[in-house]
């Protein structure tokens, strides 16, 4: 059975993802930086929270994470290597590991760049990537302490990954990565469609996640860079974009 996931927006532009487990109805939720909408949710739900998964330290994505654990009992899951930076963990992990959910599992995928420690999770089940802010769609995340390699050999850790897969980032920052790809891309086609389904969504307040890894492919300038230095280039003139 498969991983259900629901948004809940929070702070704002946040969005915390809500996994349930089909099977044992275990549930799961990533980056709680905000409680209060999560509880709002959790509550809604049946008022089961199983796991806590964090991606990485910054406090949008952990400020919430204590006080859920406090309520309802849930397992704190982080990297290893940021251990020191995290809320308490029931679970260190690195890069490889498994993380279990009722009856599904999680692989842990390194992805520094955006912070040294940052870590991915995907299910199989459906093919579902919870990136934190690695990668976002039609961008990726500015590089507060890892340099572009890093983050460009996050990227190529993505690649064994089917298109289908479902992409889970952390921000709506859609439509301002639209506006920015398009100066840079014009000619992409592929773009040009996905940034008019984009503005359609935000202009009804609508969320535009999760994309998929096959139209991050085809339209992200980001992911799509030959090499470091390209992509050094490119999160260098979104920085200066206004």
């Amino acid at each position: 059975m498969p991983v259900t996931v629901l948004p809940i927006p929070a702070l704002s532009d946040n969005y915390v993802w809500l996994l349930t487990d089909e099977k044992t109805g275990a549930v799961a939720v990533v980056d709680p930086g905000d409680p209060a909408p999560v509880r709002t949710v959790i509550e809604a739900h049946g008022g089961r929270l199983d796991l806590i998964l964090l991606t990485h330290h910054h406090s949008d994505h952990t400020g919430g994470a204590e006080v859920l654990r406090e309520r309802y009992g849930a397992r704190m899951v982080g990297a290893e290597a940021d251990e020191a930076r995290l809320p308490r963990l029931d679970q260190a992990v690195r890069a490889g590991d498994h993380v279990t959910l009722g009856d599904s599992r999680a692989s842990v995928i390194d992805t520094p760049g955006h912070t040294l420690g940052h870590i991915a999770y995907y299910f199989a089940d459906p093919p579902s990537l919870f990136c934190g802010d690695t990668l976002f769609s039609l961008g990726c995340g500015r590089l507060f302490e890892g340099t572009a390699k890093d983050l460009f050999d996050s990227f190529r850790r993505f690649d064994a990954l089917p298109d289908q897969t479902r992409v889970y980032c952390g921000h709506e920052y859609t439509e301002s990565n639209a506006r920015f790809d398009l100066r840079i891309d014009p000619d992409n086609a592929a773009l040009a469609r996905k940034a008019a389904e984009v503005f359609a969504l935000r202009a009804e307040h609508k969320p535009t996640l999760p994309s998929t890894l096959g139209s991050e492919r085809a339209c992200n300038p980001f992911l799509r860079a030959p090499d470091i230095e390209t992509l050094a280039r490119l999160r260098h003139e979104k920085d200066q974009a206004r």
